[in-house]
C-alpha cells in the first residue's frame, strides 16, 4: 500500500476535481506483485494514454462513462479492463503477467536464417510507408524531468562546489499541444508549466526534441552524439545490426514478434536490446532499446529509449508513451534520471485509405530435414498504399500555426494551482517527488533570502588556485543579482592575463574588473575599467567601458568604450598575451605587434527581425606607434645580438609598414541573414535554434575624412558560414569570406583586412590559418579568404582498437587564402581530437602556389 502520507497528499489535491470528473486509480504490478514502473494505460474511446510512475501507480480523471483500458509493458501481456466511471473516486489494480512467447514451428539448420530477419527486412520495407503515415497531427503531451545526483565532488578544478545536494536536483512537469505537419512543420505550445523550487521558473522540457522514432533510419539525439544513431529499421540496418528472434505472442488478435536487437560490432553507433514488430503490418508495437559508451554517446554512462505504441485511428499508430532514462558520471559527480513523454488526446490526418501490403508472390519450399540445401527465401511484392487525395482531407490546424517559431510558452504557464495539475497529471508523482515539491517550495523563500544567498555567496566567494588560471575571480552578491570578475593572473584559456611580458612594454601589469548589475526582466548593465602600466616603457593607460543590454528577446546591447590602451596592429588579437609571453621569455620570438590609441566608441547590435541582425560602431581615436624598449629573455645574450624584431611588422605591399601618429575615424556596418531560422519564444526571453541554411554576413567598414580624421578608404565583404552534419560520416563546418577596398586615399596598416595567423606550437584559432604570418600578407586590395574543417567523429578512428578504446577522433582542415601577394596559399591539416577528452593535436601542411611551403604541429583545445 502506499504510505498514508502520500495518499493524504494527492487526496488534497484530487479534492476539487472530485465533483466534474470520476477518477480511476490504481496499482499496475508484476506477477510477483511489485509495481511496474512506466506501464502504459492506453483508453480506446479517447485515443488517449498515460503511464503509471517508477512505483507502479497511476491516475485517470475522466467524464462519467464506459471506457476500455489496454495495460500494456515491454515484456508482459497486455491486459484490458472496461471500466464505468462516475462521480467519485474508485480504484482498479492490475496484475501484467510475462509474455509467453510461442517460437514458429521451424525447422533450423546451421545453413538457415533466423525468422528475425525475415521479420526486420519486412519491418525495413515499410519503414518509410509508416513514418509518412500520417500527414498532419496533434496530441496533448504531459512530459515530466527527474534528475538526480548521488555524489557531489567538494571541489571540481580547484573550485569550491557549494549549494548542490544529493537526491533530485531538478523536477519538472509541463503540458504542451504539439502540432506536426508533413514533410517536417512542427509547432508546440507549452500551457503548463512547474518546477520544484521555481516558482517563478518555466520548465525547459521540449515535447518535440523528445518525439524520436525509429522509423528515421538516422536518429539524432541532441547532446549525446554528434554522428547520430543507427536505427534497427534503416535501409543499412543489416550491416549493424545482427536480429535474434525470440518469440512471438498474440494480443487484440494480433501477432506480436520481439526481436533481439544485437550490434555486429562493439563500437559502431547502435542500440541493443528488444524491438516488437505487429506481424503483417510490421510496424513497431514498442521497444526497449539501449545505447552505451561503446556507442559513443558523451556525457553519460547509457540511455535507455522505451516507447509503446497504439493505433490512434484506423491503420494509424501514434506513440502514446516514451521514457529516456540515463545514468552518468564525470569529474567526481554521479547520478541519473529520467524524461518521460505521455500522449493523448490524438487528432490525426492519415495519409493512407488503405494501409501498404507485402504479399509473397512465390511460395516457400518445403523444408527436407535430410536436404543439405538451404530453403528458398520467398520473394515479396511490396503493394504501395492508396494515398488520399489533398483535396479530400479537411486541414487538421491552421497553416498560419506554423512557422519559424517551434516553442511558445505561455506567459502564465506557470501560475497553474494545485487543483490544475491534479486534473491533468497522468503519472502520479511518487512520494519522493511529492517530498521534493514540499521541500524546495518552501525552501524557495528561504534560498531567495538575502541572508540564505549571502550565507552560500560567502562559501563561493573563498578564491581558489582555479581562479587564478581559468577566467579569472568572481566576487558574487546573489541577492543584489551583482558580481565582480577579476582578471586571472595567468589566462591559460588565452584571455587578458593580469602578468604579461612583451619588448614593447617589458612586464606589464594589466588590471581589468567587470561589474555586472543584472534586473529581475533579464535585463543588465556592464561597467568594465581596465587599467595598464608597461613597466619598462613607463606608460599608464586606462579605459572603461560601459555596456547594456536593453531587449533580452532581440539581444539589443548598446555600449560607450573609451580612454587610452595598448591594442595589437591586428585586429583579430591572433596571439594571445600568455603565449606571446611564453614565445617571448623562452624562444626569444616577439610575435606581438602593438600600438597605442586614445579613443571614443559607440557601438550597437541588435535582432531585428527573426534571423536579420545588425551589428555597428563608430569610432574615433588618435593612433601612436609604440617601439621596442625591453630585450630580457630566459635564454640569455651570450654577447650575440638580441633576436628580437622590430615592433613594425613586415608586410608584402608595404615597403615600411611604419607610421606617424594621426587621427581616424572609423565606421562599421555589418548585416547577417540566417534564412528559415527557428526560435523557441519563452515569456522572458528568446532563443535562436538553427536552420537548414547557411549564415550570410553583409559588412562595410570605412575611414572618414571628418571631425579631423586622417583616413580615408571604404571596404565591403560577403561572409558565408555554416554547420553541415553529415551523418554517421560526421560534421563539417566552413566559412567563405570575400571583399573589396575601393577609394584608398590615405590608409594605414591598421586599416588593412588582417588574417587570423599562427606561428607558434599552440593552435591559434581553429577557423583561422596555424602557419601564416600575422602581417605579411594583410592587404588593402581584393582578397579570398575559405575555411574547412570536418570532425569524422570517430568513423574512422572507431575501426581501430587502440583508438577506439581511446575514444580519439579524427579531424580534417583546409584553409585558404588568396591576395596579390599571397596569390594561392594554401593550409591542409590532420589532426587528432578528444586527447584526454580535452586536447586536440594537428600535423599542418602548408603550400604557396602548389609549392610546399612549411610543415608544423599545433595543439589546441578539442573537447
Amino acid at each position: 500500500m502506499r504510505p498514508f502520507c502520500l495518499q493524504l497528499f494527492l487526496f488534497i489535491l484530487l479534492l476539487p476535481v472530485l465533483t466534474y470528473a470520476g477518477t480511476l486509480r490504481g496499482r499496475i504490478t508484476d506477477e510477483n506483485g511489485q509495481g511496474l514502473p512506466f506501464a502504459s494505460i492506453y483508453i480506446k474511446e479517447t485515443a488517449s494514454g498515460t503511464a503509471s510512475n517508477d512505483q507502479g501507480f497511476y491516475q485517470l480523471q475522466l467524464p462519467a462513462g464506459t471506457y476500455t483500458l489496454e495495460f500494456k509493458y515491454v515484456g508482459y501481456r497486455a491486459k484490458s479492463e472496461t471500466v464505468t466511471i462516475g462521480e467519485g473516486t474508485q480504484e482498479l489494480n492490475v496484475q501484467l503477467l510475462p509474455e509467453v512467447l510461442n517460437l514458429k514451428e521451424v525447422v533450423v539448420r546451421a545453413a538457415d536464417e533466423d525468422p528475425a530477419y525475415g521479420i526486420m527486412r519486412n519491418a525495413i520495407r515499410l519503414r518509410k510507408y509508416h513514418q509518412n503515415e500520417v500527414n498532419a497531427w496533434q496530441a496533448q503531451v504531459y512530459m515530466k524531468g527527474v534528475y538526480r545526483l548521488d555524489k557531489v565532488p567538494p571541489k571540481v578544478l580547484g573550485i569550491k562546489v557549494v549549494d548542490v545536494d544529493t537526491g533530485i536536483v531538478y523536477l519538472s512537469e509541463s503540458v504542451s499541444i504539439l502540432n506536426f505537419k508533413k514533410p517536417n512543420k512542427i509547432h508546440e505550445r507549452m500551457i503548463s508549466s512547474k518546477v520544484s523550487g521555481q516558482k517563478k521558473g518555466f520548465s525547459f522540457n521540449q515535447a518535440s526534441e523528445m518525439n524520436i522514432s525509429f522509423y528515421d533510419p538516422l536518429l539524432k539525439v541532441q547532446g549525446l552524439s554528434e554522428r547520430g544513431f543507427v536505427s534497427p529499421l534503416a535501409n543499412n540496418a543489416l550491416f549493424f545490426y545482427r536480429f535474434e528472434y525470440l518469440g512471438a505472442f498474440q494480443e487484440n488478435g494480433r501477432t506480436i514478434n520481439k526481436i533481439k536487437v544485437i550490434p555486429r560490432r562493439k563500437n559502431d553507433p547502435v542500440f541493443s536490446g528488444n524491438i516488437y514488430i505487429v506481424d503483417g503490418s510490421w510496424r513497431i508495437h514498442s521497444t526497449d532499446l539501449k545505447l552505451t559508451k561503446n556507442a559513443g554517446i558523451e556525457f553519460v554512462d547509457f540511455i535507455r529509449v522505451r516507447q509503446v505504441y497504439a493505433p490512434v485511428a484506423e491503420q494509424v499508430w501514434m506513440p502514446v508513451s516514451q521514457k529516456f532514462s540515463f545514468e552518468a558520471a564525470g569529474l567526481g559527480f554521479k547520478g541519473g534520471g529520467y524524461a518521460t513523454g505521455v500522449y493523448s488526446k490524438y487528432k490525426v490526418k492519415p495519409a493512407y485509405s488503405k494501409p501498404p501490403v507485402l504479399k509473397e508472390v512465390e511460395p516457400e519450399e518445403e523444408v527436407i530435414v535430410a536436404e543439405a540445401r538451404p530453403a528458398k527465401k520467398p520473394k515479396v511484392k511490396l503493394i504501395k498504399p492508396e494515398e488520399i487525395a489533398p483535396e479530400e482531407q479537411q486541414p487538421l490546424q491552421d497553416e498560419e500555426l506554423f512557422s519559424k517559431e517551434v516553442l511558445l510558452v505561455e506567459e502564465d504557464a506557470n501560475v497553474r494551482d494545485s487543483a490544475y495539475w491534479a486534473s491533468v497529471r497522468p503519472v502520479p508523482l511518487t512520494q519522493e517527488e511529492v517530498q521534493d515539491y514540499v521541500k524546495k517550495d518552501s525552501m524557495e523563500v528561504i534560498k531567495n533570502s538575502q541572508a540564505y544567498q549571502d550565507s552560500v555567496d560567502r562559501i563561493r566567494n573563498v578564491p581558489s588556485i582555479g581562479n587564478f588560471f581559468l577566467g579569472g575571480y568572481t566576487y558574487s552578491n546573489t541577492y543584489q543579482k551583482k558580481y565582480y570578475r577579476f582578471t586571472p593572473l595567468v589566462d591559460l584559456l588565452g584571455g587578458p592575463s593580469l602578468l604579461q611580458y612583451n619588448t614593447v612594454e617589458g612586464i606589464v601589469a594589466d588590471v581589468r574588473l567587470e561589474y555586472r548589475k543584472t534586473f529581475e526582466d533579464r535585463r543588465f548593465y556592464t561597467i568594465e575599467p581596465a587599467v595598464r602600466y608597461g613597466f619598462s616603457n613607463e606608460k599608464l593607460n586606462a579605459k572603461l567601458l560601459l555596456s547594456y543590454r536593453y531587449d533580452q528577446f532581440k539581444n539589443s546591447t548598446i555600449s560607450l568604450e573609451g580612454g587610452r590602451y595598448v591594442n595589437q596592429i591586428n585586429s583579430l588579437e591572433p596571439i594571445s598575451p600568455f603565449v606571446n609571453t611564453l614565445y617571448t621569455l623562452f624562444a626569444e620570438r616577439n610575435y606581438m605587434k602593438l600600438y597605442q590609441r586614445d579613443f571614443a566608441q559607440i557601438a550597437y547590435r541588435s535582432e531585428i527581425w527573426n534571423g536579420v541582425g545588425v551589428n555597428t560602431f563608430i569610432n574615433y581615436a588618435h593612433r601612436m606607434p609604440l617601439q621596442n624598449t625591453a630585450d630580457f629573455t630566459f635564454r640569455g645574450k651570450d654577447d650575440q645580438e638580441s633576436q628580437f624584431t622590430s615592433n613594425v611588422p613586415v608586410n608584402a605591399e608595404l615597403a615600411d609598414a611604419s607610421f606617424a601618429p594621426h587621427e581616424a575615424l572609423t565606421l562599421m556596418i555589418g548585416i547577417s541573414y540566417k534564412p528559415g531560422q527557428k526560435y523557441i519564444t519563452r515569456p522572458d526571453d528568446k532563443i535562436n535554434l538553427g536552420s537548414k541554411y547557411p549564415r550570410f554576413t553583409l559588412s562595410y567598414r570605412g575611414g572618414l575624412k571628418a571631425l579631423g580624421g586622417d583616413v580615408q578608404y571604404n571596404t565591403a565583404g560577403l561572409h558565408i558560414s555554416d554547420n553541415v552534419g553529415m551523418g554517421l560520416f560526421g560534421t563539417s563546418e566552413y566559412s567563405v569570406l570575400g571583399a573589396i577596398f575601393w577609394g584608398k586615399e590615405d590608409m594605414r596598416l591598421l586599416d588593412y583586412k588582417h588574417f587570423n595567423g599562427n606561428r607558434t606550437l599552440l593552435a591559434g584559432v581553429y577557423s583561422g590559418f596555424q602557419l601564416l604570418d600575422y602581417y605579411r600578407y594583410s592587404t588593402n586590395n581584393r582578397y579570398l579568404e575559405a575555411h574547412y574543417e570536418h570532425h569524422f567523429n570517430g568513423f574512422l578512428f572507431n575501426k581501430i582498437p587502440l583508438f577506439r578504446r581511446l575514444k580519439w577522433q579524427e579531424v580534417f582542415s583546409l584553409n585558404y587564402l588568396n591576395t596579390r601577394e599571397s596569390k594561392h596559399y594554401l593550409e591542409l591539416g590532420l589532426g587528432i581530437e578528444h586527447i584526454f577528452k580535452v586536447l586536440r593535436v594537428d600535423f599542418v601542411t602548408s603550400f604557396q602556389e602548389g609549392n610546399k611551403a612549411k610543415t608544423g604541429i599545433t595543439v589546441g583545445l578539442g573537447f
